[in-house]
Protein backbone atom coordinates (compact mmCIF):
# COMPACT_ATOMS: atom_id res chain seq x y z
CA UNK A 1 0.00 0.00 0.00
CA UNK A 2 2.49 2.40 0.72
CA UNK A 3 4.14 2.35 -2.68
CA UNK A 4 0.85 2.80 -4.28
CA UNK A 5 0.39 5.50 -7.02
CA UNK A 6 -2.07 6.81 -9.39
CA UNK A 7 -2.66 4.63 -12.41
CA UNK A 8 -1.92 1.32 -10.46
CA UNK A 9 -4.00 -1.42 -10.26
CA UNK A 10 -3.69 -4.04 -7.78
CA UNK A 11 -4.41 -7.49 -8.21
CA UNK A 12 -5.51 -10.68 -5.81
CA UNK A 13 -6.01 -14.07 -6.87
CA UNK A 14 -9.38 -13.67 -5.34
CA UNK A 15 -11.40 -11.53 -4.12
CA UNK A 16 -11.66 -13.12 -0.13
CA UNK A 17 -7.82 -13.36 -0.04
CA UNK A 18 -7.73 -9.10 0.17
CA UNK A 19 -9.41 -8.64 3.55
CA UNK A 20 -10.71 -10.88 6.62
CA UNK A 21 -14.08 -9.03 6.61
CA UNK A 22 -16.18 -6.98 4.18
CA UNK A 23 -15.52 -4.03 6.37
CA UNK A 24 -11.71 -4.78 6.22
CA UNK A 25 -11.86 -5.30 1.96
CA UNK A 26 -13.90 -2.03 1.53
CA UNK A 27 -11.71 -0.41 3.77
CA UNK A 28 -8.50 -1.35 1.54
CA UNK A 29 -10.06 -0.90 -1.86
CA UNK A 30 -11.18 2.84 -0.13
CA UNK A 31 -8.34 3.47 0.10
CA UNK A 32 -6.85 2.23 -2.65
CA UNK A 33 -9.06 4.29 -4.64
CA UNK A 34 -8.48 7.12 -2.47
CA UNK A 35 -4.63 7.18 -4.21
CA UNK A 36 -6.13 6.62 -7.37
CA UNK A 37 -5.34 3.27 -8.18
CA UNK A 38 -7.50 0.48 -9.09
CA UNK A 39 -8.73 -3.12 -7.76
CA UNK A 40 -8.69 -6.61 -9.85
CA UNK A 41 -9.57 -9.87 -8.96
CA UNK A 42 -7.84 -12.16 -11.09
CA UNK A 43 -10.43 -15.11 -10.17
CA UNK A 44 -13.28 -12.61 -10.46
CA UNK A 45 -12.53 -10.31 -13.57
CA UNK A 46 -16.08 -8.77 -13.13
CA UNK A 47 -14.58 -6.90 -10.07
CA UNK A 48 -12.89 -4.19 -11.46
CA UNK A 49 -13.39 -1.09 -9.37
CA UNK A 50 -12.37 1.05 -12.27
CA UNK A 51 -16.03 1.57 -12.59
CA UNK A 52 -19.45 1.54 -10.67
CA UNK A 53 -20.60 -1.60 -11.56
CA UNK A 54 -16.94 -3.52 -10.30
CA UNK A 55 -17.71 -1.29 -6.81
CA UNK A 56 -21.01 -2.54 -6.57
CA UNK A 57 -20.11 -6.09 -7.42
CA UNK A 58 -17.08 -6.02 -5.23
CA UNK A 59 -19.20 -5.03 -2.55
CA UNK A 60 -21.75 -8.07 -3.13
CA UNK A 61 -18.91 -10.25 -2.97
CA UNK A 62 -17.33 -9.59 0.08
CA UNK A 63 -20.06 -9.78 1.62
CA UNK A 64 -20.79 -13.57 0.61
CA UNK A 65 -17.10 -14.09 1.00
CA UNK A 66 -17.45 -13.21 4.79
CA UNK A 67 -20.52 -15.19 5.33
CA UNK A 68 -18.95 -18.29 3.57
CA UNK A 69 -16.11 -17.70 6.24
CA UNK A 70 -18.64 -17.67 9.17
CA UNK A 71 -20.26 -21.01 7.87
CA UNK A 72 -16.46 -22.02 7.74
CA UNK A 73 -15.39 -20.92 11.16
CA UNK A 74 -19.10 -22.48 12.18
CA UNK A 75 -18.91 -26.03 10.72
CA UNK A 76 -15.15 -26.11 12.15
CA UNK A 77 -16.42 -24.95 15.49
CA UNK A 78 -19.12 -27.76 15.39
CA UNK A 79 -16.92 -30.05 14.29
CA UNK A 80 -14.67 -29.94 17.47
CA UNK A 81 -16.96 -29.67 19.90
CA UNK A 82 -18.21 -33.08 18.16
CA UNK A 83 -14.73 -34.44 18.57
CA UNK A 84 -14.64 -33.02 21.66
CA UNK A 85 -17.40 -35.32 23.41
CA UNK A 86 -16.30 -37.85 21.65
CA UNK A 87 -13.70 -38.23 23.30
CA UNK A 88 -10.78 -36.59 21.37
CA UNK A 89 -8.27 -34.58 22.37
CA UNK A 90 -6.48 -31.89 21.23
CA UNK A 91 -3.24 -29.66 21.59
CA UNK A 92 0.78 -31.02 21.58
CA UNK A 93 1.15 -34.87 22.55
CA UNK A 94 2.33 -35.80 26.21
CA UNK A 95 5.84 -35.84 26.57
CA UNK A 96 5.03 -39.16 29.34
CA UNK A 97 2.91 -41.44 29.46
CA UNK A 98 0.83 -41.68 32.68
CA UNK A 99 2.51 -44.26 34.09
CA UNK A 100 5.85 -41.83 33.78
CA UNK A 101 3.98 -39.00 34.40
CA UNK A 102 2.95 -40.53 37.85
CA UNK A 103 6.57 -41.92 38.42
CA UNK A 104 7.85 -38.74 37.69
CA UNK A 105 5.19 -36.57 39.97
CA UNK A 106 6.65 -39.85 43.18
CA UNK A 107 10.38 -38.78 42.38
CA UNK A 108 9.81 -35.21 42.48
CA UNK A 109 7.62 -35.04 46.05
CA UNK A 110 10.85 -37.59 47.07
CA UNK A 111 13.24 -34.36 46.37
CA UNK A 112 15.11 -35.83 43.50
CA UNK A 113 16.52 -32.64 41.59
CA UNK A 114 14.23 -31.85 38.71
CA UNK A 115 16.96 -31.78 36.04
CA UNK A 116 17.85 -35.56 37.31
CA UNK A 117 14.83 -36.71 36.62
CA UNK A 118 14.02 -34.90 33.32
CA UNK A 119 17.17 -36.39 32.10
CA UNK A 120 15.91 -39.83 32.78
CA UNK A 121 12.91 -39.26 30.95
CA UNK A 122 14.50 -37.63 27.81
CA UNK A 123 12.79 -34.23 28.32
CA UNK A 124 12.80 -30.85 29.76
CA UNK A 125 13.07 -29.96 33.49
CA UNK A 126 10.01 -27.46 32.75
CA UNK A 127 8.09 -30.44 32.16
CA UNK A 128 8.52 -32.05 35.16
CA UNK A 129 8.11 -28.96 37.14
CA UNK A 130 4.48 -28.48 34.90
CA UNK A 131 3.88 -31.93 36.68
CA UNK A 132 4.04 -30.45 40.37
CA UNK A 133 1.36 -27.93 39.10
CA UNK A 134 -0.68 -30.28 37.60
CA UNK A 135 -1.33 -32.62 40.29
Amino acid sequence: MASLKAGDAVLVCKIDRAGRSTRELLNAIHEIGQIGATFRSLGDPLFDTAGPQGELLLAIMAAVAEFERSLIISRTSEGRARAKAAGVRFGRPFALSPFQRAEAARRREAGEPLSLIAASYGCSARTIMRLGAAS
